[in-house]
């Protein structure tokens, strides 16, 4: 199985320093990141570890979830994933204490209740949820859009 890889390069301290993540397998970009962004509300541009982790989760599951189907019978033609992780404290420090992922869907060949039980196993097999599940809570709010 293939490795991947990025890669920081950090200057400063926590609080005024910032830093570069590089995709370096992919190559696909370079981007900023920032402790005091990645606190804030708003990013102002920059990315974060839990804005990566979102978008790796939403990936995998989606790929996941479109095998889950496949499984079951049915036959997926769009899949819409989103993943919010929230940065949050436990024991004092800081944590990701929640990740909610929402899926809506189209796809042949399966009902409501096909469609869910499919995405509660990809929630399950995925492999970045596998990765994930020292997090206390992942929720999952799966529906067939028609």
């Amino acid at each position: 199985m293939p490795t991947r890889t990025a890669r920081t390069a950090w200057n400063g301290t926590l609080q005024e320093g910032s830093g570069q993540v590089e995709l370096s397998s992919s190559k696909v970009g370079t981007y900023e990141v920032s402790f005091p962004k990645r606190t804030a509300e708003e990013a102002n541009g920059t990315t974060s570890p839990e804005e990566l982790i979102a978008a790796a989760h939403s990936s995998c599951f989606a790929m996941a979830l479109s095998n889950e189907i496949a499984k079951a019978g049915g036959t997926p033609q769009a899949l819409e994933i989103s993943a919010d992780v929230t940065l949050g404290q436990k024991d004092g420090a800081p944590t990701i204490t929640k990740i909610e992922l929402t899926v809506r869907g189209e796809v042949d060949g399966l009902d409501a209740a096909g469609f869910e039980k499919a995405a509660q196993a990809a929630k399950v097999g995925c492999p970045v949820s596998r990765a994930l599940a020292g997090v206390d809570d992942i929720s999952l709010d799966a529906a067939l859009e028609k």
